[in-house]
């Protein structure tokens, strides 16, 4: 494997502090992000979007839908499918509020950053169409936080479909990175005559690629992704159909992953349980010239 961008210059400094006790972990940001599927030709497909160079977080990355959690979707909220504490007990959250806000930024971003709306009238129906302009100007009053969540749900007189959402995965920030975040992955199918839209203000490109194909181009050193990303696409490889990998999901570990560091032989060892491939050794102190290994 070629690729080692998603281990910013940053890190080792910050690494090397926080093993020292000199850096304080900030606290990670409550996320969600999903992994919208389709069925291809060759297999399913997902959608993914390039951050933009500029972003403070992953830029260059290619990443899902998603983003942090709103207070407001904590709240009151128009809703269908699975009961808030069946969720809270199926992701692990500490309380149904925390289950139902990663459920809520899940959607939300989704259709901010895609155009597509996991909602519909009831609980047996989704939008068919979200284009338009009076749609528009709804998704960019959500993505202003002019309008909450909440309150677009009941404009619009829809209910957040959560039964169309599968937990896929947990992944937590490294205690050593300077913006954290604890994000809930999620799997959902693109609702039939909904498509997705080139809308998001923090990509400069989107793909429907096949997972294989993006693994592939990912350990060619074509495609840079974060730790969480790659390990999610690499799960979805298997699976022939979209209906198959939900179904996996039922059987997803959804304990959260969180990097490790430990002081040996001279070295400092950075590692994700159960995913080898992100290891990385780094001195104990800067090496000459600012060489890192």
């Amino acid at each position: 494997m070629t690729t080692t961008g998603w281990f910013p210059p940053s890190w080792p400094d910050r690494i090397r502090a926080l093993v020292d006790g000199r850096l304080a972990p900030v606290m990670p940001r409550r996320a969600a992000t999903v992994l919208l599927l389709r069925d291809g030709v060759a297999g399913p497909e997902v959608h993914m979007l390039r951050r933009r160079a500029s972003m403070a977080f992953g830029s260059g990355a290619y990443a899902y839908p998603g983003g942090g959690v709103d207070q407001r979707d904590e709240g009151e909220i128009r809703w269908a499918g699975p009961p808030i504490g069946e969720w809270a007990r199926t992701l692990g959250a500490t309380t149904p509020a925390e289950a139902q806000a990663a459920l809520c930024a899940a959607v939300r971003e989704t259709f901010e950053e895609s155009g597509v709306l996991l909602a519909g009238p009831d609980a047996r129906s989704v939008v068919a169409d979200t284009t338009g302009e009076e749609w528009e100007a709804d998704r960019q009053a959500l993505v202003a936080r002019e309008l909450s969540f909440a309150e677009f749900l009941v404009r619009r007189e829809l209910v957040l479909r959560s039964d169309l959402l599968r937990p896929w995965a947990r992944w937590i920030t490294p205690e050593f990175e300077e913006r954290r975040y604890d994000t809930w992955f999620f799997l959902a199918a693109l609702p039939e005559g909904q498509r997705t839209r080139d809308v998001s203000g923090e990509a400069d490109r989107t793909v429907w690629l096949r997972a294989a194909d993006a693994v592939e181009a990912y350990d060619r050193g074509e495609l840079l992704m974060m730790p969480p990303t790659i390990a999610t696409l690499r799960a979805l490889v298997p699976y022939t159909a979209v209906a198959d990998t939900l179904e996996a999901s039922a059987t997803r570990d959804l304990t959260p992953v969180l990097a490790r560091t430990a002081v040996t032989g001279g070295e400092i060892v950075v590692s994700w349980p159960e995913h080898e491939e992100f290891t990385r050794r780094i001195p104990t102190a800067p090496a000459p010239q600012g060489a890192e290994r």
